[in-house]
């Protein structure tokens, strides 16, 4: 049962990765109706661009010096990194829709998905230019270290913290979904665009905030990855982009909260996958769940059938 429990929470805080960039690939499709595949690269973006923000933040919150106390300076710099790396990777994905998408709404979905393809391809091999393909150790935002009086599980602060902020940003997205104007937009956008200009909706402005707001997440997602997995390189986000898109299937694409349901799946099975059966399986599990979910519920968990008019 510890060990169980032990898979358990590991599983939950590498789902919260998962659950936040899903986040992204839904709100898009829910929409535009289109997958961007180039969203896992915006999540390595935000990795990157905490790890050059990291030093500069430093100057103005110092770390402490006793690294086994809590302390304002250093929670205020890690905060300072995760929002300006959010900010940055918000206007990335504003850009890509306004340079890339836009010219491209009234195509063909395959045309969009194979551009969506181009950019993230575009994005690695950008990336790998500007920042090097080698790998880079992330700065230590927040000391580590495990909770104690657990008995036998190890449970770290950064776990916690991933955790935390995860459910922090679902709250703080379901809200802005919810009981904005903005949200109202969006969700009107999502079930008719042309009714939604005629009732005085700017799409442009709406999908352009969608845009930036998944990116956004995703650019947390890239923050909080490198504090639990201190090593970032150009190439990075795209096994977790991937298993993101199968978690925003498995919960219902389109679904926001099927989405954070589908990260949060997906974590825990891979990580019971690699402590009671191999490793080697750890990347298929996600596959083969997105197999059995578009043969058996092709809709998603929590994902609505829509009938289609002739």
């Amino acid at each position: 049962m510890t060990e169980f429990l032990q898979q358990l929470i590991n599983g939950l805080a590498l789902g919260s990765i998962y659950a936040l960039i899903a986040l992204g690939y839904t709100m898009v499709y829910g929409v535009l109706r289109f997958i961007n595949f180039a969203h896992g690269d915006v999540y390595m973006i935000g990795a990157f661009a905490g790890y050059y923000l990291a030093p500069f933040v430093a100057r103005v919150f110092p770390a402490a010096q006793d690294t086994t106390r809590f302390s304002w300076s250093t929670s205020l710099g890690a905060v300072t990194v995760m929002l300006l790396s959010m900010a940055l990777c918000a206007l990335l994905g504003i850009v890509i829709e306004w340079l890339v998408y836009r010219p491209l709404r009234h195509r063909p979905r395959l045309t969009v998905l194979i551009t969506a393809i181009g950019v993230s391809i575009f994005l690695e091999n950008f990336g790998q230019y500007l920042f090097g393909a080698d790998p880079k150790l992330f700065p230590e935002l927040l000391p580590d270290r495990a909770i104690e009086g657990l008995g036998d599980l190890t449970v770290t602060v950064n776990q916690v913290i991933v955790l935390v902020v995860t459910l922090g940003l679902l709250v703080a997205l379901r809200f802005v979904v919810m009981k904005t104007k903005m949200g109202t937009a969006m969700r009107a956008l999502s079930f008719s665009p042309t009714a939604a200009s005629l009732m005085g909706i700017n799409n442009d402005a709406v999908i352009s905030f969608t845009f930036g707001l998944g990116s956004a997440l995703a650019a947390a997602a890239g923050i909080l990855n490198a504090i639990q997995y201190p090593s970032i390189d150009p190439l990075m986000g795209i096994l977790p982009g991937l298993k993101a898109f199968v978690a925003a299937v498995l919960g219902g694409i389109g679904n926001i909260p099927g989405a954070a349901l589908g990260g949060m799946i997906i974590g825990v099975l891979e990580t019971l996958v690699v402590g009671y059966i191999s490793p080697m399986y750890r990347d298929a599990i996600a596959f083969a769940v997105l197999i059995l979910i578009l043969l058996f519920k092709p809709n998603g968990l929590l994902g609505r059938v829509e009938r289609e008019k002739v």
